[in-house]
C-alpha cells in the first residue's frame, strides 16, 4: 500500500517516539485529531501502526506488517460479511426507523423486488427528514435514500483489505455486499447478498489475533 505524504509523516513520528497519543501526533503536525482520524484508522487497519488504549500508537516492524497485509489480501469479503439489513423501497420512512432500531443498525440497504440494490438510507438521512415537515408515516423511503450509482459497494470476491479501505476512505460504517448478475435483457444488475461493516473488520482482527 502506498502511503500519502501525511501518513508517512505520522509513521516517521511514531517510529521515532513510540508510543504517541493522537493528541501528541496532532500537535506535532499542527492538525486536529479529527483531521488525523481517517489516516490513523488506515494505518492501524493495515498493520503499519498498533493502537493500545490509554497508551498510544506504536510502530510495527516490516515483517509483522507484511504478514497482516498478506492475510487481509487473501481473505474475501464473502467469507466475513453479515446478513443484509434490507428494506423495500416502497416502505415509509417511519417503517424504516422501526426496521433500523429492530435490527440495531445505523443504515439500511434498499432493494427492489428481485433484491437488486436500489439505495442506502442512514440515520443522518432519517434525521434530516424528521427535522423537516416530512410526514414520516406517509412518505416512502425512496424519497430520501441515496441512489445508484452514488453508493459505495463491496463485492463477495473482493479482499477484506480493499473493503476496509473503502469504509475508512469514505468515512462510512457499512457497505452493501453485492454480486454482479446479467439479466435477460443483457443489463448488469447488483444483487444484495450481505453487508460489510466496521464491526466485521474489528471481529476479523480479533480472529487473526491482533
Amino acid at each position: 500500500m502506498k502511503l500519502t505524504e501525511r501518513q508517512e509523516k505520522i509513521v516517521n513520528l511514531v517510529k521515532e517516539s513510540s508510543p504517541m497519543t493522537s493528541e501528541q501526533i496532532a500537535g506535532q503536525l499542527n492538525l486536529t485529531r479529527a483531521t488525523l482520524r481517517p489516516d490513523l484508522a488506515i494505518l492501524t487497519m493495515t498493520g503499519v501502526l498498533d493502537a493500545r488504549p490509554r497508551v498510544g500508537y506504536f510502530y510495527k516492524d516490516d515483517s509483522m506488517r507484511s504478514s497482516i497485509r498478506e492475510r487481509m489480501r487473501y481473505l474475501r469479503v464473502g467469507d466475513f460479511k453479515s446478513v443484509a439489513s434490507s428494506v423495500k423501497e416502497s416502505i415509509t420512512i417511519y417503517d424504516a426507523v422501526v426496521a433500523m432500531f429492530t435490527n440495531n443498525v445505523g443504515s439500511l440497504i434498499v432493494v427492489g423486488q428481485e433484491r437488486e440494490l436500489r439505495g442506502m438510507v442512514s440515520r443522518k438521512d432519517i434525521l434530516k427528514a424528521s427535522l423537516g415537515k416530512t410526514e414520516l408515516q406517509q412518505v416512502p423511503i425512496s424519497v430520501i435514500m441515496t441512489r445508484m450509482p452514488n453508493i459505495i459497494m463491496a463485492y463477495s470476491d473482493e479482499s477484506v483489505m480493499e473493503a476496509a479501505h473503502k469504509l475508512v476512505r469514505h468515512q462510512i460504517d457499512s457497505l452493501p455486499v453485492v454480486d454482479i448478475l446479467i439479466d435477460e435483457t443483457g443489463n448488469e444488475r447488483c444483487d444484495v447478498v450481505g453487508r460489510f461493516t466496521k464491526t466485521n473488520v474489528a471481529n476479523l482482527f480479533v480472529e487473526l489475533g491482533y
